[in-house]
């Protein structure tokens, strides 16, 4: 522990705090302040405790920011609590400065940060670096001149005469969803219900933002709060549309990096002083200050933009299921397909599941149409071989004459992967062994990793110059299907240049998956392209997250009684069918099925230990692998970007698997083991990352 008063200060006894030589005089109440100081260091991860000078008193509140004098330097942290004890004996620094006075580290979520950093193995000042807004000073006066006005909740919830019956509004979003109304009462009768909706249109009053909107409206009739989380901002916007409709404008805000540090943090204020309490946002929204939460809420779970991607990598979702589980809130996740994490919810009974009848999904999803399948096989033996099979190509021009038609593309750019003309060998940088893209039609290849431009490429195997695309982007194909349709507008949504929205009823739109525009009134049809190259990807995740992005797509289309198609071109006929069926729960069982019976998540959990050879021995030579606790490798792990220097050992992988039952307890070994050998100052760290979605 070494000689640091704040360290010693966790282990004397608690008495009457005594002043530092030639410091001010302490506050003459709760002189004490315990602070989290904002560190990445494990060992230093706790509370330590400093005295309050009398001049800080007023200001040094509960939640408020700080700086202190920590190891010889002034550091930044969080008053966590004001106490009156101090150890006996022990002379505590001052604290340094109040940067703010906001009490924007609350108790509710001191709490739920500290869960998030325990089921993660990670840092409780990491998790609320993600949390809490970086400080905007202008901000901070605003709210410091201006009086608490806290907005009067309208609560309307029914007393004692049963549950309200949902709004028209409600009735029409749920329409043919089993279970659905009496979710809506209960939220709007101040219960807590948690389920999981299955929802099956994008666009229009039944989409799923309309959904998620009422349920937000139903929680607001019991005069509580409610938090919304999406994956991406055009998601987003989808949902503020229609909470402008149900709620109004100023019923809720907004949190998002990408509006910038100054309307966030005033957002952040506003929930935390009860101006509002709605939020909706990315990620980071989950730690929302809503005050009397009602409802957590979250879009298309399976999503890898709702993994953090800094330490700890906590994913919104389990952050969600933490704070439903810590306020006693209702919990809702929904998503046109369902993820194994969700569907485990389900099978466990901790969640009911909100599914539409079969009978209402013949009506109201389009028609799905494999060209991989044997009755479109033996009609057209070419369908395999083509990109864009006749059916294709059908469907698109009979769909241009009833509304746009959306073309799903499985890469963005040009031409991101180029190969040999002559011999079909991958055409790599010559310098970093990265792969050849081109940006357009007579760009110079360019090396995707570092930028190099290949003005004399030769094929290392047969010296030919020739290159041609092996996979065609999405700018190309937006290229191709002009000159096919030369009456047709083109759109290209993909990359860095993305749209909410397309108006023009006579557009082929070619979008890479996540970044389809919504088409107020459905497209008519829609063609999934380049499936078997979606589903070539190393992953155990691949069927799953193809098949959530084939149901995305999809769910943009209108139903098959106005005309919907959906045409889909891939071999692996079990991925397709459910989409073939519209059965996405089916499909979610099934591979949780299989899940279990390997024994890999979702259906356990797992910890990945990434670093040198030697480092992962250190860190595992007094662990104990008990209980459910097994371990594969470490294997050493292909360096792809980075290329290693002669001498240099190469980065190795453990796989650590056990129960959710033993999470706790190996989560809480993993955060010891991982502070211990921090405060040793060991070579060779270890990472340490629970439940990733990306390590299988």
């Amino acid at each position: 522990m070494g000689s640091d008063p704040h360290q010693l200060s966790l282990l004397q006894g608690f008495g009457t705090p005594k002043n530092a030589p030639g410091t001010s005089p302490a506050a003459a109440t709760n002189p004490v302040a315990q602070v989290l100081i904002e560190t990445s260091l494990p060992h230093l991860d706790r509370i330590f405790d400093y005295v309050v000078p009398e001049a800080l008193d007023a200001e040094a509140v509960p939640g408020a920011r700080v700086k202190a004098r920590f190891g010889g330097q002034e550091m930044s942290g969080f008053i966590t609590r004001r106490t009156s004890n101090a150890p006996e004996g022990v002379k505590l620094a001052p604290l340094a400065k109040v940067v703010s006075a906001q009490p924007v580290l609350t108790d509710e979520l001191l709490r739920l940060a500290t869960a998030v950093a325990e089921r993660y193995a990670g840092n409780v000042s990491d998790v609320l670096r993600a949390a809490i807004p970086a400080r905007v000073a202008k901000v901070d006066k605003e709210f410091a001149a201006r009086p608490e006005q806290p907005v009067a909740p309208d609560a309307t919830s029914a007393d004692g005469a049963g549950y309200p019956e949902p709004s028209a509004g409600a009735a029409e979003a749920y329409a043919g969803y089993e279970g659905a109304g009496d979710f809506l009462a209960q939220l709007a009768a101040g219960a807590a219900p948690r389920a999981v909706l299955a929802s099956h249109k994008s666009y229009g009053r039944a989409s799923w933002a309309a959904q998620v909107a009422h349920a937000v409206a139903s929680v607001r009739q019991s005069g509580r709060g409610a938090v919304v989380v999406v994956p991406d901002a055009k998601d987003l916007a989808s949902l503020e549309a229609e909470l402008q409709q149900v709620l109004g404008a100023d019923q809720y805000v907004r949190l998002t990096a990408e509006d910038g540090p100054t309307p966030r943090y005033r957002n952040y204020l506003r929930l935390l002083h009860g101006e509002v309490t709605v939020a909706v946002g990315t990620r980071s929204a989950a730690y929302a200050p809503v005050q009397d939460l009602g409802l957590v809420a979250l879009w298309d779970d399976g999503d890898d933009l709702l993994l953090e991607q800094r330490s700890p990598y906590q994913h919104a979702r389990e952050v969600l299921l933490l704070r439903s589980a810590q306020s006693g809130c209702a919990a809702l996740f929904a998503g046109v397909s369902r993820s194994g994490e969700v569907e485990r919810l389900v099978g466990s009974g901790w969640a009911s599941a909100l599914t539409p009848s079969r009978p209402f999904l013949r009506k109201a999803t389009p028609r799905i149409l494999n060209t991989a399948d044997s009755f479109q096989q033996e009609r057209d033996p070419m369908l395999r071989h083509a990109r864009l099979p006749h059916a294709a190509w059908r469907a698109a021009q009979e769909g241009l004459e009833r509304g746009p038609v959306l073309v799903q593309v499985a890469r963005t750019g040009f031409s991101p992967a180029l190969s040999c003309q002559d011999c079909r060998t991958p055409a790599r940088c010559t310098d970093c062994n990265g792969p050849l893209a081109q940006s357009g039609r007579t760009a110079t290849p360019a090396c995707r990793w570092c930028g190099r431009l290949a003005t004399n490429y030769a094929c290392p195997e047969c010296g030919s110059h020739r290159l041609r695309a092996s996979v065609a982007g999405a700018l190309r194909t937006a290229e191709e299907l002009g000159r096919a349709f030369p009456g047709a507008t083109v759109v290209s949504s993909s990359g860095d240049h993305i749209k909410s929205v397309v108006e023009s009823k006579n557009a082929l739109v070619v979008a890479t998956p996540g970044a389809e525009p919504v088409a107020p009134e459905g497209y008519a049809a829609a063609l999934l392209l380049d499936g078997n190259a979606m589903l070539s990807r190393e992953s155990l995740r691949t069927p799953e997250d193809v098949l959530r992005k084939w149901f995305r797509a999809a769910s943009l289309v209108k139903p098959s009684s106005e005309g919907g198609l959906v045409v889909v071109t891939a071999d692996q006929e079990a991925v397709v069918a459910p989409l073939v069926r519209w059965d996405p729960a089916g499909a979610a069982a099934r591979e949780m099925q299989l899940r279990r019976e390997l024994q890999l998540p979702p259906a356990v959990r797992i910890a990945a230990l990434t670093g040198k050879a030697s480092g992962i021995e250190a860190f595992m030579a007094d662990f104990e692998l008990g209980g459910s606790l097994r371990s594969v490798g470490p294997v050493e792990l292909p360096s792809r970007e980075v290329q290693e220097r002669p001498g240099e050992s190469s980065e190795h992988r453990l796989l650590l698997f056990f129960s959710y039952q033993d999470g706790p307890k190996v989560t809480a070994a993993l955060r010891h083991r991982k502070a211990a050998l921090a405060a040793k100052r060991v070579p060779d760290p270890v990472q340490v990352r629970c439940d990733g979605i990306d390590l299988l």
